[in-house]
């Protein structure tokens, strides 16, 4: 079982520090995944240089839309970074017009980068709330048959709709999304920006928190599958310790 823990890369300060309490407090954590944000001074590629790559895989996040397919952008960062493993997404449209974007899909750059680098490991990502689950398997089908290795959810909130997806994805090559909602404010944003249903029994509480992410791993180590945390804006020990000591990790 694969555990990945995206950092977020505020300042380069912040990504030391979550580095640093990675290293001493999560060695269950093999995987770092890093967001690329334009509103912030560290682009997913730049993020290489804080990651010990003899401890952990790195997986920068490369948005589609900021890349010409008439170009060599892309291929260049790759080879300049010695990237091995990365994420393609989409991307949001970016803060403003100083920064250009192309139309480009993540299923033509995925059939790209598989060609001019066959051995990269190429991610993409799904979102169990964007559509209707048979919509979201067609897009995942489409993503695999480019030559995607593996994907990455955005976060479940829900065990039952985890068990829709596991029904027919390759449990290997999946890593569930989990990120902890510890405020009414961060539940309406979840809400109403992603489209997320939450169970009945959802509390934004640390405690409902911890306990759903117990339940994904255990999920994990049953099938093979793979954890992807995105712990955004909580106390990291407050979180992440008792789910070490819950299942001995």
């Amino acid at each position: 079982m694969n555990i990945s823990f995206e950092i977020v890369p505020r300042t380069a300060a912040a990504t030391e520090q979550q580095m640093q309490f990675i290293a001493e407090q999560l060695p269950f954590v093999n995987t770092i995944n890093v967001p690329d944000l334009l509103r912030l001074p560290i682009r997913s590629w730049d993020g290489v240089d804080y990651v010990d790559s003899n401890k952990y895989s790195y997986i920068p996040h490369i948005r589609s839309i900021d890349f010409d397919m008439k170009s060599n952008r892309l291929q260049q960062i790759i080879e300049e970074k010695e990237l091995d493993k990365i994420l393609i997404v989409t991307g949001d449209p970016p803060p403003d017009r100083s920064f250009r974007v192309y139309p480009t899909g993540v299923v033509e750059l995925v059939r790209k980068i598989r060609q001019d680098f066959p051995e990269i490991e190429i991610f993409c990502g799904f979102d169990p709330y964007r559509s209707g689950v048979q919509q979201e398997k067609e897009y995942i089908n489409k993503k695999f048959d480019a030559g995607c290795d593996a994907i990455l959810s955005q976060p479940f909130f829900d065990i039952r709709l985890m068990d829709v997806y596991a029904d027919f994805l390759p449990a290997d090559k999946v890593y569930w999304g989990v990120s902890p909602v510890i405020t009414d404010k961060s539940k309406a944003y979840w809400e109403s920006v992603n489209k997320v249903v939450f169970p009945k029994s959802f509390d934004a509480s640390y405690e409902w928190n911890i306990n759903f992410a117990t339940e994904v791993l255990k999920h994990c180590q049953k099938t093979g599958s793979h954890c992807y945390f995105m712990p955004i804006r909580i106390d990291l020990e407050r979180y992440f310790l008792p789910i070490k000591q819950s299942l001995s990790l």
